[in-house]
């Protein structure tokens, strides 16, 4: 079985990249981008909102209730 491993911090690039540090010390980078026409990452395309990124319950959130599984996070990004 998968260990999940929580997100304990979160950097959003203008290039809709976001630079992570999960609970393990591990850094990786995940690009947003192939997201950002899909629901609900559209709303926050072009907009400052995708800054505003922070970590919430072990995974990144933004402003309106928008998350992304920390799974995911880990899975499709790549180390730094």
């Amino acid at each position: 079985m998968e260990v999940l491993l929580d997100v304990v911090k979160v950097e959003a690039k203008p290039d809709y990249k976001l630079f992570l540090e999960f609970e393990n010390g591990e850094k990786r980078i995940f690009d947003m981008a192939p997201y950002m026409d899909k629901k609900p990452f559209a709303q926050l395309k072009g907009s400052p909102l995708f800054g505003k990124a922070s970590v919430a319950c072990g995974t990144v959130v933004w402003p309106g209730d928008i998350d992304i599984a920390p799974e995911t996070l880990y899975d499709r990004s790549r180390p730094v």
